[in-house]
Order: C-alpha cells, then structure tokens, then sequence
C-alpha cells in the first residue's frame, strides 16, 4: 500500500522550526541537508522493499545477495558480511537466517578459521539477486527523478560526506 503524500515539505518545515528555535544563525542549512538525505533513505528503503517482496526479498537481504555475487568464490565470512554492510552481528545472522530458509544461501564452516561461518550463496540465490536487480534497475534505484549528471553529483557530494565521516581514505589525494 502507498504511503500517503505530506501536504507539505518536513524538512523545510524543520528547518523554520530549527531557526525559530535556534535561530538563523545556527546551522540549519547543516540540519536540512542531514535531514533530506535520512528521508531520502527511509524513502528509497520503503520503495526498494515494496519492489523486492514479492521476491521474498528485503533490501538489506539483496544486498548481502550482491555482496556475496560479487565475491570471488561466492562466499564470505558472517563477519565480513556484517563489516562491508554496516549492520551489527546480530543483525547478520538475521538476514543469513532468512535467506537460508529460503534457499538463497547456505552456511558452511570456514576452512580458515574453524570457528567461524561462511555465508555461501547458491545457485537459487544467484538467481533472485539478478531478478531482484532487475527490478531495481527498472526503477532507476529510486531516482528516475534525476538525471546522470545529476545522480553522478549527488553521487560524488556523499562521496565527500563519507571521507569526512571516515568511512574510507580518499585514494586521489594521497599521494
């Protein structure tokens, strides 16, 4: 079912509130930038998951698919699953959980460390991912209201918001 539409902008609406409250002067333009983009992920989230349901897909699962797809033997430890994803251990082994019980992937020890785990994808998890992935491109990731140059500039200002935040070491500086 379809969220329904606000009759007006919450985050322009924050920000008067923010500069009424803390005045002109505070950073209210910091505010409103860091507010659009958690409503833009909650949004893109809520579509992404709409999309990927009938699939028996959440995002947060496709995306462990894809991680597992791109890796070179299709297998990587819950741990560097967890690591490359940004969730919490716990939060790992409810999305492998999930995607064991549906035959996406399956778990398997890992000859390096025979205490860890590796999440495995098979051949029917291969095979969700690129239908998921279709679906997802058929939406344009959630952003067909904008065009390349315009998604290639929102791309490369959170590029900057994520070295800033030190997610990864900017490679064209250091030199």
């Amino acid at each position: 079912m379809p969220r329904p539409r606000l009759s007006f902008d919450p985050v322009a609406r924050a920000e008067e509130l923010w500069c009424q409250h803390w005045g002109a002067d505070s950073p209210h333009d910091a505010m409103a930038a860091a507010t659009s983009v958690m409503r833009v992920q909650q949004l893109l989230l809520a579509r992404f998951d709409a999309v990927l349901k009938p699939l028996g897909l959440t995002f947060a699962r496709y995306e462990a698919l894809v991680l597992l797809v791109f890796s070179s033997a299709g297998e990587l430890p819950l741990s560097k699953v967890g690591e490359r994803l940004m969730v919490h251990p716990t939060s790992v082994t409810n999305i492998v959980d999930r995607l064991e019980a549906s035959g996406f992937v399956e778990r398997v020890p890992n000859p390096r460390d025979g205490r860890g785990t590796l999440a495995r994808i098979t051949p029917s998890g291969r095979d969700v991912a690129a239908r998921a992935t279709e679906r997802l491109h058929a939406i344009e990731f959630g952003l067909e209201a904008l065009d390349a140059r315009q998604r290639a500039d929102l791309t490369g200002l959170l590029r900057l918001v994520r070295i800033g935040a030190g997610d990864f070491p900017d490679s064209r500086t250091s030199e």
